[in-house]
């Protein structure tokens, strides 16, 4: 059994014994933490929190214990019920509520669930107050309602069309060239909140040849929900035979997207990010972008290609929105799928991405793979070093900065060196002894072989 408390909420394996799993009083527990800090945070307000969840088998089960703590808090309580993470984000502006709590695992496999804290502008919290959150759950620092002042109960199952509603209404959606291109596509629901929405957005894109696989609503995921190339071999198979122009991935919460193309080749998920940003900026010169340093680096090519700055920010959703707002940027994300457009809110959207997309796709009027070919190619590794306890990771690290002190290095998370247009960035794991190390080079060998060269310079560190 595993308990993971973060600064972005609680995660962890359904069972076992409190602080050890997720179980019923650590849902509680935590719940009642964060109900505190809302109530803290508005002590004159009658405040309320909207939640959502994906479909996971335990998602019932931990929404109804988070429901009645909110209520014995004294805090109304607006539930969206199967939904999807970007679609809570964008509720919790619209309702005015204090915050928001998502009840999804992401892309943790189905015995996983956890409690996602969203602030009063639907994005994640902070640091300090995921700290604040986590030190009142520890001293159990909560105090529950009176029966005069309980919270109430207000299911809105509707929510999800406002979602799309808006995203159609962008200037980057364009309804009839989608319409004109008459698109075949094939959607991998992952059996959880994906498998309704995605096909939703599409209809209302004007989508009409659908295919959808593993589309059952029951958490019981067909494969591994990680939207990566070894797990969506059933969604290639399922192109070719459609003869479709494209296949769609999404998580089971719908903020990350994969796009498969009509050979049933990836797109790549770090592309996702790229392609999108590519139709935006064509409406936005000498715009600026963001992405992660772990991201690759053809966001920044087609970024400076169009006059504008791209920024990389340590790892991280949070991050990646906070160094958005520094620099103004109008579109930002993950190398994972994960696209954030300001204009609609500050989270990871897989709907909006998909919507922005097919409008790129329509207007480039050639198949998806031949879109790909007129990016920079690029091709990262991912690896990782074990360390035994006692070895002092930061002390590695800061060796390995000096030893290559004459490249350019960013050191805001972990120590990234560029060499020209190749990269290695070397990261700390928070939980164990683990350097991650990501590398990236314009061939898959070269990039592997720039691995290696710094996992054999870490050794040598380690040895002296």
């Amino acid at each position: 059994m595993t308990l993971i408390k973060s600064i972005s909420g609680i995660r962890g394996t359904i069972g076992g014994a409190p602080n050890e799993g997720l179980t019923p009083l650590d849902v509680v527990k935590f719940t009642s933490s964060y109900a505190q800090w809302v109530i803290n945070s508005n002590p004159k307000t009658k405040n309320k929190v909207v939640i959502g969840r994906d479909a996971r088998i335990s998602g019932f089960m931990v929404n109804q214990l988070v429901v009645g703590t909110l209520i014995g808090m004294g805090i109304d309580v607006i539930d969206l019920d199967l939904s999807t993470t970007p679609t809570v984000e964008m509720a919790v502006v619209d309702y005015k509520a204090s915050g928001g709590i998502i009840l999804t695992a992401s892309h943790n496999p189905k015995q996983w669930n956890a409690l996602k804290l969203l602030n009063a502008k639907g994005e994640f919290i902070s640091d300090a107050i995921g700290k604040e959150i986590l030190q009142l759950a520890d001293n159990n620092q909560f105090n529950y309602a009176d029966v005069n002042n309980l919270g109430t109960y207000t299911i809105d199952k509707n929510y999800l069309q406002k979602h799309i509603d808006k995203v159609l209404a962008l200037p980057y959606v364009d309804i009839d060239a989608i319409k004109k291109a008459n698109f075949n596509v094939v959607v991998d629901g992952i059996n959880s909140s994906g498998s309704f929405a995605v096909p939703q957005l599409l209809k209302s894109l004007g989508v009409n040849n659908i295919t959808s696989i593993n589309n059952d609503v029951t958490g019981n995921f067909a494969h591994n929900p990680e939207p990566l190339p070894e797990h969506l071999i059933d969604l290639s198979k399922a192109i070719i035979k459609n003869k479709a122009h494209l296949g769609i991935s999404i998580d089971p919460d719908v903020d990350r997207l994969a796009l498969v193309c009509e050979d049933g080749e990836m797109f790549g998920e770090e592309y996702t990010l790229v392609a999108v940003a590519d139709s935006v900026l064509q409406h936005h010169k000498n715009g600026n972008t963001v992405s992660n340093l772990s991201s690759t680096r053809a966001l920044r090519d087609i970024t400076e290609k169009q006059g504008g700055k791209y920024s990389a920010s340590a790892v991280g959703e949070v991050n990646v929105v906070n160094m958005m707002k520094e620099t103004k940027a109008v579109i930002g994300g993950e190398g994972n799928g994960g696209i954030i457009l300001p204009e609609l809110h500050y989270g990871r959207d897989a709907l909006v991405g998909i919507a922005i997309f097919l409008t790129h796709l329509a207007k480039f009027g050639k198949s998806i793979s031949v879109l790909r070919k007129s990016y920079p190619n690029y091709f990262i590794s991912k690896n990782k070093i074990e360390l035994t306890p006692e070895i002092n990771v930061d002390k590695v690290l800061q060796e390995i900065e000096h030893k290559y002190k004459k490249q350019p290095i960013n050191t805001i998370d972990g120590v990234k060196i560029e060499f020209d247009k190749e990269w290695v960035h070397l990261r700390k794991s928070n939980t164990e002894p683990i350097i991650r190390i990501y590398s990236e080079s314009q061939t898959q060998t070269t990039a592997e072989n720039l691995a290696k060269k710094i996992i054999l310079d870490i050794k040598e560190i380690i040895k002296n």
